[in-house]
């Protein structure tokens, strides 16, 4: 059975070479495992779920030139426009979409004079169908009713006179659990100011404009139903058959230019092509950082490839004494590889706390969570399993060392 002692007498007669080879590998063990952690961070942002009918749904965004006193009315004309388009089957003006670059956010209470906010949503505003036209599930009550919108100018009056109140919302299912633990929230009042809302349905998920406040905010969005002119919300939306989405996109343009010519086209685009803008910078540093382990995984391999070439060198003649007193290929090549294996097995230990370290650092300088657990086992497999490849050859080169040739090394 292979010896480790005379394995540690070795090393130590070399500790320069064998302390920098730990240290590239516990480097490289420390910061792979953050990147793979990052990576994944990166890839489950990606693949998050919004809620709507993603593949079905388009968008135009408008704004005016100057003051338009016939904003609702040329609103009213615009929707009427792209719903007779072939192959639309809902059209609704709203003031943002996810991942759409807006955010519209407000304050839910409990109380209408609450201290301290019970929760933060992101408000859907939006003409009739907007529900329908997201493709949004309704999973408790019902949408709204025709007579409970509130145009957009009486909803934010000032004169008590003429402001309308409103008097319903629909929620997420995330929110409606925040709101009201362990029971139906149909029915249930909230706030947002002093006016309260009956909820009037529950929405399976519908997600915020954007995920910069993910950990303390995702899923809690709500739909209220103002009324919005162009010149307000500025989103037209459609949905549309998805193989339909480009011509789709050029007779809505057609349509509201017919309609008015002085309104400026600010983006035309599918939902598919939205959400890959808005997360084209989390592929950019996902990429990024396969290339960094990739790089670190190379230089770490070549790295143990030529200190063991060195050592194969340098060892000639004990190697042909070895074989010479009855040592065999596969004892000469498992010297090697448990040598190897020591010095990764040492790295890979201060790797990881190196990790965590590094982990550490990034949760209190950029809020990220902390790293499981599973990484690091994740990370060592991959590092011993590559010291072993990188070791193999020049480990194969010594067992084939001839014991005569060896022995007359001077």
């Amino acid at each position: 059975m292979l010896q480790i002692r005379p394995i540690l007498s070795t090393l130590r007669r070399h500790r320069t070479a064998a302390a920098l080879i730990v240290l590239e590998i516990s480097l490289t063990c420390a910061i792979v495992c953050n990147a793979l952690f990052l990576i994944n961070e990166r890839l489950t942002r990606m693949s998050s779920e919004t809620g709507i009918a993603e593949d079905e749904i388009v968008r135009v965004q408008i704004t005016g030139i100057g003051t338009d006193v016939n904003a609702t009315a040329l609103t009213k004309e615009d929707l009427a426009s792209l719903a007779a388009i072939p192959g639309v089957r809902g059209v609704a003006m709203t003031n943002q979409i996810p991942y759409g670059g807006s955010s519209w956010n407000s304050s839910v209470n409990l109380e209408p004079h609450q201290m301290h906010q019970t929760l933060s949503a992101a408000t859907y505003y939006g003409t009739e169908q907007l529900v329908e036209t997201l493709g949004v599930q309704i999973v408790a009550g019902r949408d709204f009713n025709p007579d409970e919108y509130v145009n957009w100018e009486e909803a934010t009056s000032a004169d008590p006179k003429l402001k309308a109140k409103l008097a319903s919302i629909i929620v997420s299912r995330r929110m409606a659990e925040k709101l009201f633990p362990g029971r139906s929230p149909l029915g249930g009042v909230v706030y947002m100011g002093e006016e309260p809302l009956r909820v009037v349905g529950v929405i399976e998920q519908l997600a915020r404009p954007n995920d910069f406040n993910a950990a303390t905010g995702s899923g809690f969005s709500a739909i209220l139903p103002i009324w919005l002119p162009y010149t307000i919300g500025g989103n037209y939306i459609l949905r549309v058959d998805p193989d339909r989405r480009s011509e789709t996109l050029v007779a809505a343009v057609s349509a509201l230019e017919r309609n008015s010519p002085n309104r400026i086209i600010l983006d035309k685009k599918d939902f598919e092509t939205i959400r890959s803008d808005y997360y084209r910078a989390d592929r950019s540093m996902a990429w990024l950082l396969v290339a960094v382990c990739i790089a670190l995984l190379v230089i770490t391999a070549l790295g143990i490839v030529g200190l063991a070439s060195f050592w194969v060198q340098q060892r000639t003649r004990q190697i042909g004494i070895r074989r010479a007193l009855g040592a065999t290929r596969g004892q000469i090549l498992r010297y090697f590889q448990t040598e190897n294996f020591l010095l990764a097995t040492i790295g890979i230990v201060l790797g990881m706390a190196l990790a965590y370290g590094i982990n550490f650092w990034l949760m209190k300088r950029y809020e990220l969570p902390r790293l499981p657990i599973l990484f690091l086992p994740f990370g060592a497999l991959s590092l011993w399993a590559l010291g072993q490849l990188a070791v193999l050859g020049p480990a194969k080169r010594a067992a084939a060392v001839p014991p005569a040739v060896a022995t007359r090394t001077v």
